[in-house]
């Protein structure tokens, strides 16, 4: 099969980072066409590679592994040989881009910082995650997502006031951490083509957090004695005044999301409600109009109250779970999913990047790689200092 061109084809990664935030940032740079190179320990490569999140594996490594590093190569090196490194300094004099997401400190030790990249290739633009920066009395703790989700603050923006604190069900911190990276490395990447000179670009996954918190931030930082407080009852959004939430029915639930109480009052034939049709008190009284909310849908099924609603132009939907998710029309619509084939015959099915340009959507071509799948093809280029036969990687 063929594949259009994208925009970063051309462009050489080295991957030095494990795990989620840094492979996900180069998985999305290998997504755009960049040829991303993840660069492994001999004994084991990435941890990620046996980071078991389930006992869902494939052809004996993790899904997540998978999910995250496909369309990459992989190289094995020892960074703390000498000789080795001189094989990485090769990749270097021909790569774009350098990613890594270790603690501070580490890519010192290993002479592989941005100042002795730079001081092999002026152009490089050199990515860099740390935990929570630099500096500081944290800057030595591991950076995760669960302890990155605790120290920010969201975890109090999630359920309901009674709930403590909530902690969101993907790996927000990391994801998200990755996502700013790329923006980071493509800017450096513009600038690049402008002045000649590549870049370091550093991204904390605390700034990241607090970054993905800026309504609430900015308020509280303008208005100190405001308090962003959960609803008691069916809490969602903490800004959002008025009945925003998800509400059990008869037989599942709803979202409900903008809509004027007076409005609900009549569509929902709930009189109850009708006291609180001022809108000044959308929310001073969100916990009340909440509850009567909470005790009248579950009168009605899904499809009864969406019937009533939708048609008024009342933001609303059904809440579906996996399985109801991926048997919708509207999903299969999308086209989201890829299916990969693995080295002993099975396929990997995952989703595929969500950007589309120019009408084309950006497929994937291979699997996450063996570790070492590509030593031999990478160590004979390095060797020969030539163009990288990409037949000869497959072989």
């Amino acid at each position: 099969m063929s594949f259009p061109s994208k925009p970063l084809d051309g462009c050489l990664v080295l991957d030095f980072s494990q795990y989620l935030s840094g492979p996900s940032a180069a998985l999305r740079l290998a997504d755009l066409g960049a040829r991303v190179i993840k660069i492994e320990r001999p004994d084991g490569g990435d941890d990620c590679r046996k980071l078991y999140l389930s006992d869902c594996t494939i052809e004996g490594e993790s899904t997540l592994f998978h999910a995250i590093n496909r369309d990459k190569e992989s190289f094995c090196a020892d960074l703390k040989d000498a000789a080795q490194r001189q094989n990485i300094h090769a990749l270097i004099r021909k790569a774009d881009v350098i990613i890594s997401n270790f603690r501070p400190g580490v890519m010192d030790r290993l002479e592989l910082n941005y100042d002795s990249v730079k001081a092999i290739n002026p152009r490089i633009v050199y990515g860099e995650i740390t935990g929570y920066g630099k500096e500081g009395p944290w800057k030595n703790r591991p950076g995760q997502d669960l302890l990155l989700q605790a120290l920010s603050g969201i975890t109090w923006l999630s359920g309901s006031a009674n709930d403590g604190p909530v902690a969101m069900g993907v790996p927000v911190a990391d994801i998200f951490t990755g996502a700013l990276l790329v923006q980071g490395i493509l800017a450096a990447l513009f600038a690049r083509e402008l002045s000649g000179e590549g870049a370091y670009v550093e991204i904390s996954m605390l700034e990241a957090m607090l970054d993905f918190q800026f309504e609430p931030l900015t308020i509280l930082l303008h208005d100190p004695s405001q308090k962003i407080e959960r609803a008691k009852v069916n809490g969602a959004h903490t800004l959002v005044a008025g009945a925003y939430g998800f509400y059990r029915t008869s037989d599942g639930y709803i979202a409900l999301s903008m809509g004027q109480i007076k409005d609900l009052a009549r569509l929902l034939d709930c009189p109850a409600l009708l006291p609180y049709t001022n809108p000044s008190m959308a929310y001073s009284e969100r916990d009340a109009i909440k509850a009567i909310l909470a005790d009248h849908l579950p009168t009605q099924p899904t499809a009864y109250w969406l019937s009533k609603l939708e048609p008024e132009d009342i933001w609303c939907a059904e809440v579906l779970n996996w399985d109801q998710l991926l048997d919708h029309q509207g999903f299969i619509q999308l086209d989201m999913l890829q299916s990969l084939p693995m080295q002993k015959g099975t396929e990997i099915i995952t989703s595929r990047c969500p950007i589309r340009i120019d009408d084309e959507r950006l497929w994937g071509s291979k699997p996450a790689p063996k570790l070492g799948q590509n030593q031999a093809a990478i160590q004979n280029e390095i060797n020969n200092n030539g163009a990288y036969n990409e037949r000869e990687q497959n072989a």
